[in-house]
This record gives structure tokens, sequence and C-alpha cells, in this order.
């Protein structure tokens, strides 16, 4: 008989405990601080205006975490915090994280928000000061792990504008304008994304090709005469009545022989797995009134409603993260969509959070 025991139990309670060491690190400025010399914790804790017992305890949980090094008492930067957690890093996920940390504390409450079915926080895409650029930047981190090449493996020849549907920073519409030279892009949504994705499009010098208009998809029609529309993560953060509406809009936007491209979580019909968006359902449940993971032949639905009337898998990109799929849907027969294709990429590693 299989010997079971409560260990794993207690490893899953206490995880939270490693994800608030990261974030403290992170708010209390440690690996930027440290940069690229090792320094001693008085010294460290001098320039954070910090109490030496209490950083002493948290640089060496650091450690054990291997996201910091300790040698003759000084601490410096593992390899990996260099990459990800220096502010003055290319590569700096730090907004992400931070954006993750800021959700915990309703996912303290998730037990009010089962019992309630109401969410116990503001949706992080009305927040403002740093909660909005943690957020918008954290989708920008993520986006950046992915659209460079994704963009560049969807066959859009023949294809001239693209919208992105509530595209924030606008990191999708940037990279499919770099790698379709012959398409211009339209960013839309609400007027707060608008300093995040103008600065995002300056800092790629696509200015002249891609632009932003402010508007709200739930209560704003789209803007027409696209014949692309991209949507990325954003429906997870609504109902299923308003994310038909969305992808109705959607359709709408692109006329004739439009392409719709859809980029979601995607569970299994059975709404078990895979684990990240059934965790994810959670999320959505603490923080928006009926937002949530859906299954593909939901989504399949919304578009066949919506006027496509074939949903394929697609073999347009080599996905190498964990979980992922791209499926296609070709409209044959309406004025509307008369060649429109649809597409879903899941993902399980992914971390978008509304």
């Amino acid at each position: 008989m299989k010997d079971v025991n409560p260990g794993t139990l207690f490893k899953l309670s206490s995880s939270y405990w490693g994800s608030c060491t990261l974030h403290a690190g992170l708010k209390l400025n440690v690996f930027t601080e440290i940069g690229q010399k090792p320094m001693a914790a008085a010294d460290l804790a001098i320039r954070l205006g910090a109490d030496e017992r209490g950083l002493t305890a948290l640089l060496n949980a650091l450690v054990a975490l291997n996201l910091l090094t300790k040698r003759k008492n000084c601490f410096g930067n593992a390899e990996i915090s260099e990459n990800f957690l220096m502010k003055d890093s290319v590569r700096y996920v730090g907004h992400l994280i931070l954006h993750h940390a800021q959700l915990m504390d309703s996912w303290r409450r998730l037990d009010e928000a089962v019992l309630s079915g109401k969410p116990v926080r503001s949706r992080s895409s009305f927040g403002t000061d740093s909660s909005l650029e943690h957020f918008l930047l954290g989708m920008h981190i993520q986006a950046m792990g992915i659209a460079p090449w994704a963009a560049a493996n969807f066959d859009l020849s023949g294809r001239r504008r693209l919208l992105d549907v509530g595209g924030g920073p606008g990191t999708w519409a940037i990279h499919f304008a770099l790698n379709h030279p012959e398409l211009t892009a339209t960013i839309f949504d609400l007027p707060s994304s608008r300093p995040f994705a103008e600065r995002t499009i300056s800092q790629f010098g696509v200015d002249s090709r891609v632009r932003f208009v402010g508007g709200d998809f739930n209560h704003d029609d789209l803007p027409s005469g696209f014949d692309v529309a991209w949507l990325s993560h954003i429906l997870h953060g609504e109902g299923p009545d308003n994310c038909a509406n969305i992808i109705r809009k959607a359709v709408r936007s692109v006329g004739n022989n439009g392409l719709i491209l859809i980029h979601e979580f995607i569970l299994d019909d059975a709404r078990t797995s895979p684990t990240f968006p059934a965790l994810f359902s959670l999320n959505m449940l603490t923080g928006t009134p009926a937002g949530r993971s859906y299954t593909q032949s939901e989504l399949e639905k919304m578009l066949l409603d919506a006027g496509v009337s074939e949903v394929s898998m697609c073999g347009c990109c080599t996905l190498t993260i964990q979980n992922r799929r791209i499926l296609t849907g070709q409209e044959s027969g309406s004025p509307r969509v008369a060649a429109g294709r649809s597409a879903y990429v899941e993902e399980e590693g992914g971390h978008a959070h509304v």
C-alpha cells in the first residue's frame, strides 16, 4: 500500500513564503542596490534605510532561494537576478512580479469571493499610478517573451491594417508591424493606457505605423476598416455575454475576408486542466464580476455565432512554451467575413493578469 503523508500539503500551503520573500526583495530595491558589486548586510541596510537584523534575514533567505550569493558575509546578485531583477537590465521583469504581489491580498480573501461570487479587488486595468504601471508594463514583459517570434509566424499576406483590441502597451501591435512591413496597426484601449503605449511605440521606432485610439471595448464600437483583429488576453476578464459581444464587434471591424486572431488561456472541456487556466479562473473570480478561463469549445461557439463557420488546428507557428496551441477558423459564406479565420493560442505558463 502506498504511503500517504501530508508533506505535499504543507509544501503547497507554505509556498507563498518564497513568493513574499521575492516580492520584498523587489519592493525594497535589494537587487538593484547590490548591482554588480557584492555588499555587506550592514552597508546595504544603511543604503536602504532598513533594520540590519531584518535585512540580514531577508538576504539570507534570498540566498536560500538562489536569487543572491553569499561570500565572506557579502551578498551579490545571482545570474538570474542580474538578468531579470535589476532595474537597469534590459531584461527586467520586476513590473510583472510586483503586479503578482498586488494580487496577493485578494487571493488571501478568495474564500470571501467564493461565498459571494463577487470580486474582492478593483480591476487592475482601471488602476492608477503604480498599480496601473505594474499591470501594463507587466503585460509588456509577458508579451515580449512571445510576440517577437510569434508575430512573425502568422501568414498576414495581403493584410494591411491590424486592430489590437485592448492592446495596453501595444507590444503585440508593434511586433506585428515590425515583422510585416506592409502592415499598419491601431491599438484600441482605455485612455489611461495611452502614455504607456506611445512610449513603447517610440522605443521601437514605429511611430509612423502604429497609433493609439482611446476607447472601451465593452461600451464603444470598435474602429472599422481593418482586415486583421488581434484579441490578446482580454476575453478572460469578461463573462460569456460580453465575450460574445466583443467578438461580434471584432468581426464587424474587419469586414469581408477579415482575419480574427484570439490569444487566450484555454481549459479542457472538463475545466480541470491545464493547471494554470484552472487557477486563473479563481484570479478572475477575485478581480472581475464575471471573468473566467474558457474552453476551446466555448470560444469556438462564440466565433461561429459571430459568423466564422470553420475552426481547425493551425500549423502556422512552432510553439515552444508548454500547452500552447493555435486553432484557425475560416468563414466561407457570410458577406461580412467571407474568408475570415480565427486563431487561439493556449498557454499554461503565461502570466497575464487582470
